[in-house]
């Protein structure tokens, strides 16, 4: 069984490669050194270290043709698995933090142990030495063939503030027109301005955090709204 700080030494060796959004990682290259996303950094990290496919469609088959998705993590964290709290995550080295796509694009990271990450993060910043706050994160997860020890107490995890994104029913407000008459005037095209955070609002999201260079999920958290001008408050 692979430990953690193997895990933790293979993700290390990769700082400051590039990431792509959509790029595809071989599994089984060894000397693969990027361009990575975010499931595809942390999926040929746990196949380097324990020889297995976790997060990746086939599961069995041709690792150099798998393919890493957040979803793919989420259902093989409830399948394959452990899923634990985020603050437990945060506190355990070589322990995954995950957010789901949910309608929009998710991502996901290596605990460090000590609140900090090691991920594939956006093309302006590639892979990275992260925090865990704050964030927004669903869960953590514990894959199987790595050995991770769980402390008894989770790190205190702050919650994220205000984050917009996609959910049901949809998100309404005066946000969230402020949010898509920014995101109008940076030539990012939110569809109409009705104050409701549905899929054009996440895909104009989207193209605006490409076009900054920040990771690309659709939300719109701390970063994205300085980025764009609007404070979320």
């Amino acid at each position: 069984m692979a430990t953690a700080k193997k895990l933790l030494k293979i993700a290390r060796r990769h700082l400051n490669e590039r990431y792509m959004l959509g790029a595809l990682a071989p599994k089984n290259n060894p000397a693969w050194s990027g361009p990575w996303d975010c499931a595809e950094f942390c999926s040929w990290c746990v196949y380097q270290a324990t020889g297995k496919l976790f997060g990746c469609r086939p599961l069995r088959g041709h690792p150099d043709r798998a393919d890493a998705y957040t979803g793919f993590w989420g259902e093989d964290a409830g399948k394959y698995g452990k899923i634990i709290s985020v603050g437990q995550a945060a506190a355990t080295p070589g322990a995954f933090l995950l957010r789901l796509p949910g309608g929009a694009i998710g991502h996901v990271a290596i605990s460090v142990g000590d609140g900090s990450t090691i991920e594939a993060h956006s093309t302006k910043r590639g892979v990275i030495v992260g925090n865990v706050v704050p964030r927004r994160w669903d869960y953590g997860v514990l894959v199987p063939g790595i050995k991770v020890s769980v402390p008894a107490a989770p790190m205190p995890i702050a919650a994220p503030g205000i984050v917009l994104r996609l959910k049901s029913p949809r998100m309404t407000g005066r946000l969230i027109k402020d949010v898509q008459r920014a995101l109008r005037d940076a030539g990012c095209n939110p569809g109409p301005l009705d104050a409701k955070y549905g899929p054009q609002t996440a895909a104009a999201v989207r193209a605006f955090q490409l076009q900054k260079g920040l990771a690309v999920d659709g939300e719109v958290g701390g970063l994205t709204a300085r980025k764009l001008g609007v404070p979320l408050k």
